[in-house]
């Protein structure tokens, strides 16, 4: 009886030892599929984001100018130092027709432009040094007008005064934003459409409707773009205080 018993309860337990197993691979198989889609998604929205942020990259020439302080007396330093440069920019890159034409024209006057900011400087009763370099710069997400730049790399004129431990001021030298009026919260026609010129559709969307409420995917594609290259500069950021 007892081995009647026995058997009973062994075949009892086949199919629920069997059902166990085959729940226990179905959990797996959906969570490898779950791994599998945020991977790949966040593979295609991190190429995504790249992707956009060289595209910016490679069309625009920013302007950055660093003071060396935070106090009253060096930011309104950098003010002035700003309006110098620009004043110079504004005759020297009338003409320039593309981002090449700009790089060229700025590496050829990058001794004039420091020794611009270091007259200002000196005329002033300061002897602050200056740094004029031509490269790529992490930026935070910056507004300019009704134009919005995501955060990333960015090519750029970077003008440091003394420390640069100040706040900083930027603008775009190409296309020129730099020498338009946006206090009003808009940017000119005639300059949006030189960014239409050089950026693509998407890169255009972005850049120029994220202010819109209607535009709620273009809104998604820029945080996108932000929140991936802010996250990438942390990275930077860390790495580089290790080593």
């Amino acid at each position: 009886m007892s081995k009647v018993l026995m058997l009973i309860k062994g075949i009892g337990g086949y199919p629920k030892n069997g059902t166990s197993r085959r729940n226990s691979l179905i959990f797996k198989l959906v969570a490898a599929v779950l791994f599998i889609s945020l991977v790949t998604t966040g593979i295609v929205t991190a190429n995504y984001s790249n992707n956009v942020n060289n595209g910016l990259s490679e069309s625009l020439i920013r302007l950055h100018v660093i003071a060396n302080s935070d106090s009253a007396a060096d930011q309104a330093l950098k003010r002035d130092v700003r309006d110098k440069i620009l004043e110079y920019m504004k005759v020297q890159l009338k003409d320039s027709k593309n981002i090449d034409e700009t790089k060229d024209i700025i590496k050829r006057d990058m001794g004039t432009i420091e020794e611009i900011a270091r007259r200002e400087i000196a005329r002033q009763g300061k002897e602050y040094s200056v740094r004029t370099t031509l490269g790529n710069y992490p930026f935070p997400t910056k507004t300019y007008g009704d134009i919005a730049l995501p955060a990333g790399y960015y090519q750029a004129l970077r003008v440091v005064i003394g420390k640069g431990d100040g706040a900083n001021w930027w603008c775009v030298l190409f296309p020129p934003l730099c020498f338009v009026d946006a206090t009003h919260g808009t940017v000119p026609d005639s300059v949006k459409n030189d960014l239409k010129n050089v950026l693509s559709k998407d890169e255009y969307s972005i850049v120029t409707s994220t202010d819109s409420d209607t535009d709620i995917p273009v809104k998604v594609k820029f945080k996108i773009v932000e929140l991936f290259q802010k996250s990438k500069q942390k990275v930077s950021k860390f790495l580089s205080s290790l080593f």
